[in-house]
């Protein structure tokens, strides 16, 4: 037989000799079981509702209804097909006691919310001729009512509302006006012209004259700038919103500000609404403003200016997006987002020209 060893294996030894910890609980209460109500229902349970006759025959109705209307549909004879093509056969310009009108054949072309005809000024004859190929491109009704494809029939009307709004009696008169006036002011405190980039380091990209970005950015605001103060805002000093490493916008003196706010609110219809629209596209007040100067046929153009046209839709694109174009320039361009934004903003500060330019007699 096998003998048991008389000695324990060291390796058992801590275990054997041993002393259990004292057990500490987390909490005192004691655990309670949970304590399920019974059931209390009594019964078989209630039957499902039943539709009365009367709701079977509304529901008969509205199937009919729709079967009625699939056939329509299929046979050609639905109402959605009258919006799928348009009423107009020929679009025209006529001049109507003393204004342009755009005429849908024989139907003058409306307001859509006032209905009031669309009457421009018999000088802005390219302007009715740019609308009257709005319309004429439209192949359906349902495609005038979305605002993207007749934008500049939006804009026209934008100016008319104004125009109405300054000519009535009510004490909230020119609200529209004020409306612009104080968010165009915003975007001279971030005028993207205003906004420039710090010193050129060792290794930052320059152009073939040796020029950096942000001498391309000062040389081009002081060309705008210097026009701006010489023909528009004589004697007043317009300082940059952001120079070199700082992130935090400067606005410019208040006694310039309140030049700027008086000369926007002298704006006639056309011209605050094509400065409205400027601004927007290009972050710009200034480039907007000079652009409204240079084009218009109303008071804002300097009865002194000699030149016309040098400062143009492209020009003010390109002054805008200095920057980006800066960067696209040396890192590349994306496809589908740099070139669309580029013709959307050219498209934009068009129609702007459009607004307040004027051709002499239709």
């Amino acid at each position: 037989m096998m003998k048991l060893p008389n000695r324990i294996p060291l390796r058992l030894a801590p275990r054997l000799f041993q002393v259990p910890a004292p057990v500490r609980l987390i909490h005192s209460t004691t655990t309670r079981t949970a304590n399920v109500d019974p059931l209390v229902g009594t019964g078989p349970p209630p039957e499902a509702p039943t539709t009365s006759g009367y709701q079977r025959v509304e529901r008969r109705r509205r199937q009919a209804e729709l079967l009625k209307a699939a056939r329509d549909i299929r046979s050609g004879k639905s109402k959605s097909t009258a919006l799928k093509k348009r009423f107009w056969d020929d679009v025209h310009v006529k001049e109507v006691d003393g204004a342009l009108q755009v005429h849908l054949d024989e139907r003058p072309l409306r307001h859509p919310l006032t209905k009031e005809i669309v009457r421009l000024p018999v000088t802005k004859g390219y302007l009715a001729a740019a609308l009257a190929l709005e319309w004429d491109n439209l192949t359906s009704v349902q495609e005038a009512t979305k605002q993207h494809l007749i934008p500049l029939t939006s804009l026209v009307c934008r100016a008319i509302d104004i125009r109405t709004d300054d000519a009535s009696d009510s004490p909230e008169a020119s609200k529209i006006r004020t409306a612009i006036a104080t968010t165009v002011m915003k975007y001279l405190d971030t005028d993207s012209l205003l906004c420039w980039a710090p010193p050129a380091g060792p290794f930052d990209l320059k152009n073939d004259a040796g020029e950096s970005l942000r001498d391309v950015q000062k040389k081009t605001a002081d060309s705008i700038v210097s026009f701006l103060t010489t023909n528009t805002w004589p004697g007043i000093k317009i300082e940059p919103v952001l120079d070199g490493h700082s992130i935090v916008p400067q606005q410019q003196s208040e006694g310039v500000r309140e030049v700027i706010h008086g000369w926007v609110m002298g704006l006639d219809a056309w011209e605050i609404t094509a400065l409205e629209r400027a601004v927007l596209a290009g972050k710009s007040f200034l480039a907007a403003a000079r652009l409204v100067v240079e084009w218009s046929e109303g008071a804002a153009r300097a009865s002194d200016l000699a030149t016309v046209g040098t400062f143009g839709a492209d020009e003010a694109a390109k002054a805008t997006n200095l920057e980006v174009d800066w960067q696209a320039g040396q890192w590349g361009e994306v496809e589908d987002t740099h070139d669309v934004n580029n013709e959307d903003v050219r498209r934009q500060l068009g129609s702007a020209v459009l607004l307040v330019s004027g051709d002499g007699k239709y």
